[in-house]
């Protein structure tokens, strides 16, 4: 395990290389000899098995038939890439371009062959391959970085570092498989945007979530409408309550923004009479709790 993640950790070239431009024709082969890795090959698309680890599980069909179309008039630019199997090889990534091939009638495709030597290594291989290469989902996305630390034994951190996202995107794109499922669906079929997801998954219960996604889909508002929709509200809970005592800077939802800004996650701050008060943070993992821990240390 350990092996393989210091090899994804200097990046997918040290795993998957392209050939370099003076030895192509050398790299790229006709017909495979059953033994060659890093070498690009073409191979009947009846021989390629799909890949149980594919992080896609949406595929638009009109985007499809589009590069159904481009593949009928210019071919396949960039080989898929495969490892053998007994009778046949397995799909790393390139799943798209396997359907559109099928769709347009093609029997061959140009594959890049290379070897992998577990199931383990091959779960990293594919989301990770997906996700720098691949157009998910936000949805998608985030189901690919819990795959990675749970099945992967990879940190937050780790992720991060993979994939070349600040650790609190991943942190934030994680948050978003919290959302109820209504709000998740809107996301994997496009009808909500991954901003409006990221803006709903900062309110504090369900009930708000989903009234304000309805809000969303309704009026058709923009990301900037339905954080400052959500900032009002905040303002307006703030007003009922009583204004904040002295020293106070803002309102208690400007400083719950500020504090969910600086350390990406829900922040609640609650003031009582007299000045005094408490902020609740909240984590969603052990890895979370960690991060936290590291923000606050470098303030010392």
């Amino acid at each position: 395990m350990s092996k393989n993640k210091l090899a994804l950790g200097r990046g997918l070239a040290s795993l998957i290389r392209s050939p370099e431009p003076e030895s192509t024709e050398r790299a790229e082969r006709s017909a495979d000899d059953g033994f060659t890795d890093q070498t690009i090959i073409h191979i009947a698309l009846d021989k390629i098995e799909h890949n149980p680890y594919q992080p896609r599980a949406d595929f638009d069909p009109a985007a499809l038939d589009e590069l159904k179309r481009s593949i009928q008039e210019k071919g396949i630019i960039q080989p898929i890439t495969v490892r053998r199997i007994e009778g046949g090889y397995q799909l790393i990534s390139g799943e798209r371009r396997v359907r559109a091939s099928r769709n347009a009638g093609l029997r061959r495709i140009p594959a890049y062959v290379i070897r992998v030597n577990s199931d383990e290594e091959m779960l990293e291989l594919a989301l990770v391959e997906n996700l720098q290469r691949e157009h998910l989902n936000p949805i998608e996305i985030a189901i690919s970085y819990r795959r990675l630390i749970e099945e992967c034994s990879f940190t937050q951190e780790e992720v991060s570092q993979r994939i070349g996202k600040d650790r609190s995107t991943v942190t934030n794109t994680l948050r978003l498989l919290k959302l109820p499922e209504p709000i998740q669906m809107a996301v994997r079929t496009g009808e909500l945007t991954g901003g409006h997801a990221r803006a709903i998954a900062g309110l504090e219960d369900t009930a708000s979530q989903l009234a304000f996604f309805k809000k969303v889909v309704a009026k058709g508002l923009s990301v900037r409408e339905l954080e400052r929709l959500i900032r009002e509200r905040g303002e307006r809970a703030v007003r009922r309550k009583g204004k904040p005592g002295n020293g106070s800077s803002g309102t208690i939802s400007a400083v719950e923004d500020r504090l969910r800004r600086l350390l990406s996650t829900r922040v609640h701050v609650r003031q009582q009479q007299g000045g005094r008060g408490e902020i609740v943070l909240e984590f969603y993992s052990a890895e979370d709790l960690e991060r936290l821990l590291e923000l606050f240390e470098k303030v010392q």
